[in-house]
């Protein structure tokens, strides 16, 4: 692998101190994010995080109240936000901000011990850029919280040998699962890489820095069972935090071929970088790198489905090992890059400058940053007096939040978990399957307000049975009194 220079660039970016790295990625960051701290709805799954983070900010443990199929520090997160600056999107995108720009950052700091500064800050913004744009990746997902966790944490192990840093990455690997369930695979994989390392390898690492390692990740997950356990609820967390996702994961399985694509790029890309001695497949660095990207797809093997926010959880590491090769190739060729190549680059974040227009566009028409059917249909709501008891949202349930109000139901805290029948044992849902939950809510509660989308169908094309009952029922007992944005609100006869 060619060593590291100080090479001349069209951006020199050599003599810059890490602060001023950090500050930089930070802002870029920021930037790329901002037009977008301003809209209600971006993934269905932020929106419930925010939900049950409300919750548990009004004393209800997750999974008592409300419930969702995520482990208990995702909604720590959001809980801990709401409690310090109330119900602000503001506060909550911003958090983002700060999730993605700590990733970038640490991304940058792994990368710069084996390529030049220049290259790293490259593959931090490129980091940036796979972390915010693209899909719904302009929310706060789970995915940006457990890896702003975990890429800290494998820097802390790639350069610090001292029990004091080993115990801290611990924690952050703990935190990271607790966040993410699925990264207990990667944890596990470094695991015992640590283990070999200690008893095969001449490194400063022995089995009491693996212990000590072990013994953090195993304190954060002890401390998220204590709450139930003083309130007699151990099983709770049990059910929700450990059953109900190996229920779900054999229960909601892709093709084969679905999650084929990202194996063999990897492999490919892998076989590429051993073959060309690309990358120097002795260097701790790069070991440590490939066995969590080997974890991460093993966990997504394991999980049976890839989505597109998933690969948050692999984009930091194998981006550091994708720069690592680039920058050998630049260094042995020399190409002359052109300057329409920076233009590209400008070009790259094209949602977030649409997204700064239709905010200015907001703004005229309506006077108001905020857009969204999550903001415009609860104001229509409160503004003609429209009754919100048991009210449904089949779509932009984030308006739970802004009438300040409950899911009728806890299988409907995410609209999709309604379909999920698989998972109402381990909440205690005394419905058996998916109909007789809509069967309930719509002829037991009787909603007089129920909020779809307009033109699509209610649930999943998969879910045959369930859209064609309710289509039914709507037809025969509601009606659309208007329309708001790309919002039905009916109201029922």
């Amino acid at each position: 692998m060619p060593p590291k220079r100080n090479e001349k660039a069209f951006l020199n970016f050599s003599e810059m101190k890490n602060t001023t790295v950090f500050i930089v990625l930070s802002m870029l960051t920021f930037f790329i994010r901002f037009p977008f701290f301003f809209r209600d709805y971006i993934d269905r799954d932020e929106s419930t995080f925010i939900l049950l983070g409300q919750s548990w900010a009004n004393g209800f443990l997750p999974y008592t109240q409300l419930w969702d199929l995520k482990p208990p520090l995702t909604f720590a997160f959001f809980a801990s936000i709401i409690s310090i600056f109330g119900k602000s999107f503001i506060a909550i995108r911003f958090a983002g901000v700060l999730l993605v720009g700590i990733t970038a950052y640490f991304t940058y700091k792994i990368a710069v011990s084996i390529i030049s500064k220049n290259a790293s800050i490259a593959v931090g913004i490129c980091c940036i850029f796979l972390l915010s744009l693209f899909g719904s990746l302009q929310g706060v997902m789970s995915e940006h919280i457990c890896i702003a966790l975990f890429v800290p944490a494998i820097y802390l192990l790639q350069t610090k040998n001292s029990l004091g840093y080993f115990l801290l990455a611990g924690l952050l690997m703990g935190a990271t699962v607790m966040v993410k369930l699925n990264m207990a695979f990667p944890i596990l994989f470094m695991g015992m890489f640590l283990t070999y390392a200690s008893i095969f390898k001449k490194e400063n690492i022995t089995l009491l820095h693996v212990t000590v390692f072990a013994v953090g990740v195993i304190a954060v997950i002890i401390a998220t069972i204590i709450p139930y356990y003083l309130t007699d609820q151990t099983y709770i967390w049990w059910n929700s935090v450990v059953l109900a996702p190996l229920e779900y994961t054999g229960a909601r399985r892709y093709s084969i071929f679905k999650l084929a694509p990202i194996f063999v790029i990897t492999a490919l890309f892998l076989v590429y970088a051993y073959k060309s001695k690309r990358l120097d497949f002795k260097n701790k660095t790069v070991q440590l790198l490939v066995t969590a990207i080997i974890g991460v797809l093993f966990s997504f093997a394991k999980g049976g489905r890839i989505n597109g926010h998933y690969l948050i959880q692999l984009h930091p590491m194998l981006l550091i090992l994708v720069g690592i090769v680039i920058y050998s190739i630049i260094q042995q060729y020399k190409p002359k890059l052109p300057m329409y190549l920076a233009f590209i680059v400008v070009l790259i974040p094209a949602e977030s400058y649409l997204e700064y227009i239709n905010v200015a566009k907001n703004i005229y028409k309506k006077g108001t940053f905020f857009n969204g059917e999550g903001f415009t249909v609860p104001q229509y709501i409160l503004d003609h007096g429209l009754d919100t008891k048991n009210i449904v949202f089949f779509e932009y349930h984030i308006g739970y939040w802004n009438l300040d109000t409950l899911p009728p139901t806890t299988a409907s805290t995410h609209p999709s978990n309604i379909c999920r029948d698989e998972l109402f044992t381990f909440y205690g849902n005394p419905r058996k399957n998916s109909v007789e939950e809509i069967k309930y809510i719509m002829h037991e509660l009787r909603p007089r307000t129920v909020v779809i989308r307009k033109g699509k169908r209610i649930f999943d094309k998969k879910e045959i049975n369930e859209n064609e009952y309710i289509d039914a029922y709507l037809a025969k007992y509601y009606k659309v009194i208007t329309t708001v944005d790309n919002a039905n609100i009916l109201q029922r006869l």
